[in-house]
């Protein structure tokens, strides 16, 4: 997820997953996989660069608490 602002200034959270392609002429306009537009504030590169490092950080994060495993390791009689 993203962190981006409208023209309004207000400010949203966006998918990254969920862009289709960025363009600027000159405002940056986002269109998505569903064909919905969304014009922000934020240069075409900042979005770039914002989607990629969203990207990144999710392959670093290690998965929820409830996701790993407990108890002892295999083999093991507790």
């Amino acid at each position: 997820m993203i962190k981006l602002t409208r023209f309004g200034g207000e400010a949203f959270i966006l998918n990254a997953d969920l862009i289709r392609y960025v363009e600027q002429r000159p405002d940056t306009f986002i269109t998505l996989t569903s064909g919905e537009r969304l014009v922000v504030s934020e240069s075409m590169n900042e979005v770039l660069r914002r989607a990629v490092a969203y990207q990144q950080a999710k392959h670093m994060m290690p998965p929820p608490a409830h996701r790993q495993q407990h108890g002892s390791p295999a083999g093991r009689k507790t």
